[in-house]
């Protein structure tokens, strides 16, 4: 297009035009792009650090709850009258799992369960519980914690545990669930900081929890008579998982050094 010619019959002079619709989409990313104070006030709540903040304060509310409330005395007291049957199952089985996040032994809660409902119904309570509070435990440390902590894996054994979770997730935590040398919050929170999935991470916590679960319910079930076979192996199922992940741990403490 010409926008101007000589009169004179000389060269024709272009000048080009700035296209309208670059002009309206630079005024409308003008307009839409949050500033001022509101948008610092949302970049500071919305980072890493803030987010893992808020997650030291939930887990640090939750361990306080624990000391208020004392979940322990189920073994002493025995479950409310209120709720029996099915309900009291999914009650008990909720509150199993947000106990685990707030760093209640399980031990104890699964020695509740087999108290309270027996030796089936116990386990299947208690192994619920399990799922819920482990997906819970990584939900948290995956969305509030991961991209603050992610940094600062810097030393060789944090490396190698990364790693290992990263790269072979699923047999990495049936070992963990199945020798419980590695605390379940522990297990949780670095799990979620690694970059392993979701499903192999739940399907190795229920699966590799099955047994230690077990032989606690049926302790719990059967601690009225502790001379009787029943518990006398579900004793013998506890104390030989934990010999045997102390013997795995100490055979392969060179790879957490990073050799």
């Amino acid at each position: 297009m010409l926008d101007a010619t000589t009169r004179s019959g000389g060269t024709a002079t272009a000048v080009p035009a700035a296209p309208a619709t670059e002009l309206a989409l630079a005024a409308e990313l003008a307009v839409s792009t949050p500033t001022g104070f509101a948008a610092r006030c949302t970049r500071v709540l919305l980072s890493p650090w803030s987010r893992l903040s808020l997650l030291l304060a939930l887990l640090a509310a939750s361990a306080a709850s624990v000391l208020l409330f004392e979940p322990q005395r189920l073994l002493s007291d025995g479950w409310p009258p209120q709720l029996s049957g099915a309900a009291a199952a999914v009650v008990f089985g909720v509150a199993y799992g947000l106990c685990t996040v707030a760093f209640v032994p399980r031990p104890l809660l699964n020695l509740a369960a087999g108290a309270l409902f027996g030796s089936q119904l116990g386990l299947a309570t208690a192994l619920a519980g399990t799922v819920l509070g482990a997906g819970i435990a990584f939900g948290l440390g995956r969305i509030l914690g991961q991209e603050a902590l992610r940094p600062l894996l810097r030393a060789r054994w944090l490396k190698a545990a990364d790693g290992q979770l990263s790269r072979h997730g699923f047999r990495t935590m049936m070992m963990a669930r199945l020798f419980p040398g590695v605390p379940f919050w522990a297990a949780n929170y670095c799990a979620a900081v690694s970059r392993m999935g979701w499903l192999p991470f739940l399907l190795a916590t229920a699966l590799g929890s099955i047994p230690n679960t077990a032989a606690y319910a049926v302790a719990g079930a059967r601690a009225s008579a502790p001379t009787s076979p029943a518990f006398l192996i579900a004793m013998g199922f506890i104390a030989l998982p934990a010999l045997a992940g102390a013997v795995v741990a100490w055979r392969k403490r060179h790879h957490l050094r990073g050799n």
